[in-house]
């Protein structure tokens, strides 16, 4: 029994950047790098707070969670630690910084 080979049909939203190959592997690693070196200083028993603004009013937090939900966050890799961090607060109560850093180590 021969199957025909189907075109495949790829939906994109009009301005979405297809890039694929060595260029976008840098440029997940560059994302995931950003994400870890904001909230890297926060970690430890002499971590530092982060002051955030969102337009309306000012954070001082050095908790992992807190800082990730206040990113705008637009690139998927980057987005993806994101989703860790608010993942391994509710599940555990601690770690999401740890978790940050550890993943982006290993990308």
């Amino acid at each position: 029994m021969s199957h025909m080979m189907q075109p495949q049909i790829i939906l994109l939203k009009e301005g979405t950047d297809t890039s694929q190959g060595k260029a976008q592997l840098i440029s997940n690693i560059n994302a995931c790098q950003a994400v870890a070196d904001t909230i890297r200083s926060t970690l430890g028993p002499r971590g530092m707070d982060k002051l955030m603004y969102d337009g309306r009013s000012v954070t001082i937090s050095n908790d992992g969670a807190t800082i990730m939900k206040y990113l705008d966050i637009v690139h998927p890799a980057a987005k993806t630690l994101a989703d860790i961090s608010l993942s391994q607060d509710p599940a555990g109560g601690d770690g999401t910084t740890s978790v940050v850093l550890l993943a982006s180590e290993i990308v």
